[in-house]
């Protein structure tokens, strides 16, 4: 194989395994943007890198001078201007959720795909189409078996006479998983009802049906909610 080949293979492998690396931190925090967004985002950026890198090996003219007269890499800029439009069109908030994210991730390396097969760098446009078909399939599988915060919203109301104190409701929600990141109180209809909202973590959405079996059978909660975010 062409020494060049290797280099571009190494440099993809490289920009694979480093935006896996921190995806992996981001997933494992509950980021809505985690291990195959950030995979994908390292990998289109090296790759598109790549095109003017080694703009020699797929310009028909070899002279350099040529090169710089024409620059055809602004064409690919204004490319990845427009798709940026697209893929931004595709993540949308679903209540408290982002969604869309890796799509739209896909759509931009699926574009520098594009480009690299439109000026006739072939073996690096196709190695990137097994990378990235490796991202949306296997790391799928992997990224839900890694071990991952997972976040909710949580609200719930008593009657301002039968409130239960905060570290009881505190100690309650541990019992069943979770741990408190912050909490605020409120009370609403003139006064009629306490409420605390609070963003609970857990290590298992499972314990997300736990919790509300149990806040479901205790007759002193009047509302409550539990609302996951992420992707």
């Amino acid at each position: 194989m062409d020494a060049d080949y290797w280099a571009i293979t190494i440099h993809l492998l490289g920009a694979l395994a480093a935006g896996g690396v921190i995806g992996i931190e981001r997933s494992y925090h509950g980021r809505p943007a985690g291990f195959r967004t950030h995979t994908l985002v390292c990998l289109t950026s090296a790759l598109l890198m790549m095109v003017t890198y080694y703009q020699w090996k797929w310009l028909p003219d070899d002279d350099i001078f040529a090169t710089v007269r024409t620059d055809p890499t602004r064409m690919a800029q204004g490319i990845m201007t427009g798709i940026g439009f697209l893929g931004a069109g595709v993540i949308f908030k679903e209540g408290l959720s982002v969604r869309g994210l890796t799509t739209a991730a896909s759509i931009w390396i699926t574009a520098g795909i594009g480009i690299l097969f439109g000026v006739g760098f072939i073996y690096p446009a196709v190695l990137s189409i097994v990378l990235s078909l490796g991202v949306l399939g296997l790391f799928r599988w992997i990224e839900t078996r890694l071990p991952s915060h997972f976040y909710a919203h949580h609200l719930i109301r008593f009657d301002r006479n039968d409130t239960v104190p905060e570290q009881e409701l505190r100690d309650f929600v541990r019992e069943h998983g979770f741990t408190v990141a912050n909490m605020s109180y409120r009370l609403t209809d003139d006064g009629k009802f306490f409420e605390y909202f609070m963003v609970i973590r857990t290590n298992s959405l499972s314990n997300m049906s736990r919790l509300a079996d149990a806040l479901r059978k205790r007759d002193n909660v009047k509302v409550f909610h539990i609302s996951p975010t992420g992707n």
